[in-house]
């Protein structure tokens, strides 16, 4: 299987090679990707075959990882194929990092440049961004003749980012990279000056004299309202949850879990506030002075320490302890007023960069304090650089099984470490699970959000409102948050399905294996098998409960 594993990473690769390089897997491979129609059949048609391949192997002769890697490749390439059918790239234009522009200024920036090969390589990476952005021009232009038009205030947004990367020049993070020699340095800002930001403000004018006039009014931003999508929203939901879930039951668990929350909160709400009102609670988490950040500083600071006690108290939870170092940096800051409250980036594969956790400082006197623990648990320690450093350490594995891409099992793991950071003693005090339960609000939230938005038609203006009604978040986030959302069809999904699974699984071993259930080693099994659908993680577990009960 591993001759399978390692087709379906280059067949991956190819589609989106700055991935490899990002990694640090193949810190030399060519190019941008190439997202023309034709190029995309090409590789629809190949992952069809691959995965035809796979569904033929008689599974009875494979030992238990052989089964595994099988069928992740089977579901790693069904779920590349649904997202090229959706066709995101005609219609996905935002400042999030989903959008192609702004993908390119959080990747390219990313990418280590240790030797003058590899120096060379990225110069090439540089000389290829207007080729690039006229592939995705043209793709936006195929879309609108098609009806598959993007979102009008999106649309603004990601021409405003590169209005701001534009005025900036000496701020640039394409010049974030230490020059190998001189000889790149020169080459770079030539390049830069050019050619690359050129190729941004052509396609930013695209953006504004082509695209605008078409996008779809605040009133239409889910996907229900193009083409088949009903179809397209069903079938990103399937890629990003790895379940069969429709859209109205994922919205009915949205609003469950939402009314179980209500009883925590009146618990927390009476010993800081001195009220189980909810309401009262939501409107002391938002109106707080003490729950506001004064500065920068203090916001990555808190971050720091909470990390550095959760890797602390980790050897307790965890019989296996990933090496990779980790770092706190703020977003960069054309990026921050469209991105999200926090986000990570994994190490690379040969160590030149560290685990990276992003923390939001733009208008940092508006977020709030409370959520700061609880998020930096979920990024880092024990949640998203603890398992994917973890997965990344899985030599003995395919390379495919150490990197691929489940969103329900990843971050559910980061979801699912939120609530075990508490069992683990990680919270300072009852203010801190206060931003526990608000990140879970948020989660449940997107369940009902995100298919409100895709699935039943609302309006930018119902999904912000039911935020703001059923999270304590500043409006600021919400806003941010919705418009995620909007971008990025079905990905908010995933976090509280992979939870829910996580958990269930988990409570389903201790009622089996009662004093015989291990923590460390449920933990080691589920992070020790690298990202998986959570069908093929259900199978793992409950094998692993069997045997242990033998």
């Amino acid at each position: 299987m591993t001759t399978l594993a390692d087709e379906c990473v280059d067949l991956l690769f190819d589609i989106e090679p700055l991935w490899p390089v990002v990694m640090g897997i193949d810190p030399t491979r060519a190019g941008l990707g190439d997202v023309t129609e034709a190029a995309e059949a090409q590789h629809r048609a190949a992952l069809e075959r691959l995965v035809e391949r796979a569904r033929a192997v008689d599974t009875s002769e494979l030992s238990d990882q052989d089964r595994v890697t099988r069928d992740v490749v089977v579901s790693q390439a069904r779920s590349r194929i649904e997202q090229l059918d959706s066709r995101l790239v005609e219609f996905t234009i935002s400042d999030f990092f989903v959008g192609p522009a702004a993908s390119l200024l959080t990747l390219l920036p990313m990418v280590t440049v240790g030797t003058s090969e590899q120096g060379r390589a990225q110069l090439d990476r540089l000389a290829a961004v207007p080729a690039y952005l006229e592939q995705v021009a043209e793709r936006h232009r195929a879309g609108v003749a098609a009806g598959r038009t993007p979102v009008a205030h999106l649309v603004r947004a990601a021409a405003e980012h590169l209005d701001r990367y534009l005025a900036a020049p000496d701020d640039d993070p394409l010049l974030r990279q230490k020059a190998p020699d001189t000889e790149f340095a020169s080459r770079r800002e030539r390049l830069l000056t050019d050619v690359v930001r050129p190729a941004f403000a052509a396609y930013r004018d695209v953006l504004r004299s082509e695209l605008l006039e078409h996008g779809r009014p605040e009133e239409r931003p889910g996907v229900c309202h193009l083409p088949g999508g009903d179809a397209t929203y069903a079938a990103l939901a399937r890629v990003h949850t790895t379940t069969e879930r429709d859209p109205d039951e994922l919205h009915s668990t949205g609003l469950d879990c939402i009314e179980r929350l209500a009883e925590e909160y009146a618990v927390l709400g009476h010993r800081v506030f001195g009220t189980g009102d909810l309401g009262e609670i939501f409107s002391r988490l938002r109106t707080d002075p003490a729950l506001r950040w004064g500065n920068a500083d203090e916001l990555l600071d808190t971050a720091r320490a909470a990390i550095t006690r959760a890797e602390r108290e980790a050897p307790n939870w965890f019989g296996r302890i990933p090496p990779q170092p980790w770092v706190v940096e703020p977003v960069p800051a054309a990026e921050a007023p469209g991105a999200a409250a926090a986000y990570y980036l994994q190490p690379s594969v040969d160590g030149s960069r560290p685990g990276t956790y992003f923390a939001n400082t733009y208008q940092v006197t508006e977020r709030f304090r409370h959520t700061s623990e609880v998020t930096a648990f979920h990024e880092v320690i024990p949640g998203h650089h603890f398992q994917l450093s973890t997965a990344l350490s899985l030599t003995e594995l395919p390379l495919l099984r150490r990197i691929s891409d489940f969103n329900a099992y990843t971050e559910g793991w980061g979801l699912y470490t939120e609530r075990l950071a508490d069992e683990m003693g990680l919270y300072s005090d009852d203010v801190a699970r206060l931003g526990m339960l608000s990140m879970d609000s948020v989660r449940a939230s997107r369940l009902v959000v995100d298919t409100g938005l895709h699935a039943k038609g609302w309006s930018r203006q119902q999904a912000i409102d039911f935020m703001e009604r059923n999270t304590p978040m500043a409006r600021v986030e919400v806003v941010a948050e919705v418009d995620r959302y909007i971008a990025y069809p079905g990905q908010a999904l995933s976090y509280m399905v992979g939870r829910l699974e996580i958990q269930r699984l988990r409570a389903e071993a201790e009622r089996t294996l009662g004093e015989w259930f291990d923590i460390q080693g449920f933990h080691d099994l589920v992070l020790g098998g690298g990202a998986l659908p959570m069908t093929v993680l259900e199978d793992v577990v409950r094998t692993w409960v069997r045997r242990r009960e033998g």
